[in-house]
């Protein structure tokens, strides 16, 4: 076998006390794509930081190409020729700028580089990078205009600007719709075979299946399995979480006892914009039911019109027989009508300067008026919630005062879901509730979920199928033909049979 790309031995890293890294030996070799699989906290993120140059270990030697690896920062790394594309964005682009600026960012902030460049020189430098990855648009626009998957493709370009030999992808699929992902693959499949290594990072199995030809497996911080194609995923994920998946039951019967033959909630002729078709759609009390469809169909935009967050263009709904049509978020929250949306930080999340950045805060922020009457709030009451939320949904912490900024991205999406079983809920709406959850904790929470059920009517927006069918009682899906959602009886199916 020839010599690999990358080697790691014996790699470790602590934070404090706590190992994060614990001697990881690690072999990735020139056109293979290698997915990482690991829960939350497992050590994935950390090993990544330390490959791109953010983290240096505290132990174990790298080597790339045969030579000794120590990057001193993730610019560093590239130069050295491993290039990084992170599921969060924010940190790689540069909105205000244009489209080509931010593809030829890197050499732009060259020290060597002139100091102007005219933007007929920079557009001409910059198209040929755009077209690698199949992106069409004005690139002399600012990167703003372009939707969050299409500034995905540009951060892609510019790791792909510096012909790396190991990419690295952190949950490249996360914003992406089923065709923007198979364009992704495609372009994996042709970077492998040019060569290039590639560490896929990525809870969809689906990813993992279409593309991965060997699955590394990390758990609290080691591998602990290396296993190569053909791989049953089945196995690697128990392999992953250490223990057996519950299997997906059909409906209990407890969900049997909570459904009733009237609809909590229904829509009639509902026209999210003036210029989609109107459909109609009931649910059930003690049902959960799935809308899926592409990122960007429309599904986001439905569960902020229930939400009150915006208003549909035509049509009614009604909740438990009653015209519903709140003006607010606030307003649906007091008629007990929750969403956890699809961006966590935006939604439902505080940065570390905010008072209730918490666990406990985060948990009693909706609820204040309802568990503090007369506007102090008592610091039992949260912690009580919170030390019951960290216990059902398996929040790994050290505790309710915990930021969650410290978390990892899985358990910030348990205590995002936490928040809204903090108070029963006559209608949930949850928009892509397993984002950055691994598939152990996604067992756990559709667990969760399930034993709620009978005491509401749940819908749940997500753009991956199998996601649907795994949580739901029944799967709408939407189209996209007008922009916005459209449903159809012949795209209604039961996740029972």
């Amino acid at each position: 076998m020839t010599a690999p790309i990358l080697s790691a031995s014996a790699l470790s890293k602590r934070f404090g006390p706590t190992v994060a890294l614990d001697r990881v030996d690690l072999s990735i070799y020139a056109g293979e794509v290698v997915a990482l699989m690991g829960a939350n906290g497992a050590g994935k993120s950390t090993l990544v930081k330390i490959l791109s140059g953010v983290y240096r270990p505290d132990a174990g030697e790298l080597s790339l190409r045969g030579k000794p690896f120590s990057p001193a920062s993730p610019h560093d790394a590239k130069q050295l020729g491993i290039a990084t594309v992170h599921q969060s964005i924010a940190d790689a682009v540069v909105p205000t700028l244009s489209i080509a600026d931010n593809l030829l960012l890197d050499r732009l902030c060259d020290s060597t580089s002139p100091w102007r460049v005219p933007l007929s020189g920079r557009l001409q430098a910059a198209a040929p990078l755009a077209a690698r990855v199949g992106l069409e648009a004005d690139l002399a626009a600012p990167l703003a205009s372009l939707s969050l998957a299409a500034q995905q493709l540009v951060t892609l370009a510019r790791a792909l600007a510096t012909r790396p030999a190991l990419l690295i992808l952190d949950e490249p699929t996360a914003s992406l719709s089923a065709p923007e992902a198979e364009r992704l693959f495609s372009l994996i499949e042709r970077l492998r075979a040019e060569g290039v290594a590639i560490v896929l990072v990525s809870h969809r199995l689906g990813d993992l299946r279409r593309v991965a030809g060997r699955v590394a497996i990390v758990r609290d911080g080691r591998i602990v399995a290396d296993l190569r194609a053909p791989i049953d995923f089945d196995a690697a994920v128990e392999t992953m979480i250490g223990r057996p998946l519950r299997s997906r039951a059909t409906l209990d019967a407890a969900v049997e006892a909570g459904t009733t033959h009237e609809p909590c909630f229904s829509v009639r002729d509902l026209q999210l914009r003036h210029d989609s078709a109107p459909f109609d759609l009931d649910v059930q009390r003690g049902e959960i039911v799935a809308i899926a469809g592409p990122v960007g169909g429309g599904k986001s935009r439905f569960a902020r019109a229930i939400f009150g967050a915006t208003r549909a263009a035509g049509g009614s709904m009604t909740l438990d027989g009653k015209p519903w049509r709140p003006r607010s978020p606030a307003e649906a929250i007091r008629a007990s009508v929750f969403l956890a949306g699809e961006d966590r930080w935006r939604s439902s999340l505080f940065p570390d300067s905010v008072p209730f950045a918490s666990i406990a805060g985060t948990l009693s922020f909706p609820f204040l008026s309802r568990w503090f009457k007369y506007g102090g709030v008592r610091r039992a009451r949260e912690r009580r919630a919170a030390l019951d939320a960290i216990e059902r949904f398996g929040i790994r912490c050290t505790g309710p005062d915990d930021r969650l900024d410290r978390l990892s991205g899985g358990n910030q999406q348990k205590v995002v879901l936490a928040r809204w079983h903090a108070q029963a809920a006559r209608l949930l709406l949850l928009d892509e509730p397993f984002q950055g959850v691994d598939a152990g904790a996604r067992a756990d929470i559709v667990d969760t979920l399930r034993r709620h059920a009978p005491e509401r009517a749940t819908l749940v927006f997500v753009s991956d199928l199998e996601e649907a069918f795994e949580i739901a009682d029944r799967v709408v899906r939407f189209d996209r033909s007008t922009l916005d959602c459209t449903s159809h009886p012949d795209l209604t199916f039961s996740a029972r049979s």
